[in-house]
């Protein structure tokens, strides 16, 4: 087979390149940029493309398919051609569903602990030996590449609900026709494509009445629980927090210490459970195989810590996902202050509209800083928000509000001490803070 991926040098799209790479095919790619790690990784295998840009002859009629990216735009003219020629063109979760319609679909979608959720499965599986392909949206350990595609009969994947390419509009989630299927939790995101909650919501109405066997859901979100009382056709299970105990630091589950901690974690914990039994995994290796489990990266991972202290990174963006954040924290180290900072650095977070979504989701914290940049705001073509602004959204009169990373810099090592835990939650990297700095 012969595949070319147009913007091959994306997160995503460089992984499913190496996966088609490993599998014996002949790939190729192109892009107008390729940063690191997709750079190394590419040019490792013989993948990186000898010029950067876009170039018609790329394209020719020996193809099996073109993969497109999201970086692309309407008018590439690699697309033009490949139309113009009648080549398959596929988009990123398009050809996922094509490499996978004969094998047992798992699903994972959400708006937050997805990422987690799947880590977990893959993790048990793994460790049962239990073969299976999979699609993740972030490096896990012990996982060379976060896409694989074998002969295995099973497929795990990561549902994400935004646009599949520039020409198709539909969410990614929609195109995989899940077997099984998760739901962890609905808060509106993605305020760019989906203008309102309810347009936003419909999105994973279309998504469970695409599941074939068996839907797993959170039923401790009320905005989900709506959604399930709707009329379904298939099987429903839902899941809850489960009981749990923490004795110094440490967090227990059945008795059993686990690596990862969060009444948050712990939901998505049992939504991994519900998903390797209905895989044949037993209740008893399931835990036997999870207490190693230690989070994927950038959700709730440790990455500093002494005696009695500690610095955490997180993926935690949206108002939900900020105050599961902070309580999971908060909770685990009861006698610490904690110090979270933020950065707004999303569309929907840039959004002087949506910013009132925030209110009061800091207020747990000891101290609160959201960071911006003025340059991000100007990049994203949006509206100007003020410092002012920020702290009316939030609803915090301490709010401390900084637009320049060398301040905060500066302003995390003069308020930082013993028996302090530092939480930064992002899904950029602060204008790349150096954390060892600090």
């Amino acid at each position: 087979m012969k595949i070319h991926l147009i913007a091959i040098g994306g997160s995503a799209m460089h992984n499913l390149a190496l996966a088609l790479h490993f599998k014996g095919y002949t790939v190729t790619g192109s892009d107008d940029q390729i940063f690191e790690p997709s750079r190394s990784r590419l040019e490792k295998h013989g993948l990186l493309p000898k010029k950067i840009g876009w170039y018609e002859n790329n394209i020719k009629k020996d193809l099996d398919a073109v993969i497109l990216g999201m970086h692309a735009k309407k008018d590439n003219p690699e697309l033009i051609k490949a139309q113009k020629l009648g080549l398959n063109i596929f988009s990123y979760p398009e050809y996922l569903y094509h490499q996978s319609k004969n094998k047992k679909r798992v699903v994972v979608g959400g708006s937050h602990g997805k990422t987690s959720i799947t880590a977990m499965i893959l993790h048990v599986l793994k460790e049962m030996n239990i073969d299976c392909d999979y699609m993740v949206g972030a490096k896990l350990k012990g996982f060379d590449v976060m896409v694989k595609l074998t002969e295995a009969p099973i497929i795990i994947l990561e549902g994400d609900e935004y646009l599949s390419s520039p020409v198709d509009r539909r969410p990614k989630f929609h195109l995989y026709k899940p077997n099984i299927g998760v739901i962890s939790g609905i808060a509106w995101d993605h305020i760019n494509v989906f203008p309102t909650f309810e347009n936003y919501l419909d999105q994973f109405r279309k998504f469970k009445n695409l599941v074939s066997d068996c839907l797993i859901y959170c039923k401790e979100d009320s905005g989900l629980n709506k959604l399930m009382s709707e009329h379904i056709n298939i099987r429903t299970i839902g899941y809850t927090t489960p009981n749990y105990t923490i004795k110094n630091g440490i967090t227990f589950l059945e008795n059993i210490p686990l690596k990862i901690f969060g009444k948050h974690n712990l939901q998505n914990l049992n939504a991994a459970r519900l998903v390797c039994k209905e895989l044949g995994v037993s209740n008893g290796d399931f835990l036997n195989r999870i207490k190693t489990f230690n989070g994927a990266s950038n959700r709730l991972e440790l990455i500093r810590e002494d005696t009695n202290s500690s610095i955490f990174k997180d993926f935690a963006h949206s108002p939900s996902k900020l105050v599961a954040t902070i309580d999971a924290v908060k909770e685990q180290f009861k006698s610490r202050k904690l110090i979270a900072c933020m950065e707004l650095h999303t569309f929907s977070s840039l959004n002087k509209e949506f910013l009132n979504q925030y209110s009061n989701s800091m207020n747990c914290a000891d101290k609160a800083i959201i960071y911006f940049s003025l340059e991000a705001i100007k990049h994203k073509k949006l509206k100007p928000i003020s410092k002012e602004d920020i702290k009316i959204a939030f609803n915090n009169e301490n709010l401390k509000v900084i637009n320049n990373s060398d301040e905060l810099k500066i302003y995390l090592k003069t308020i930082y001490s013993d028996n302090t835990n530092l939480l930064m939650m992002s899904s950029g990297n602060f204008n790349e803070l150096n954390y060892d700095e600090i």
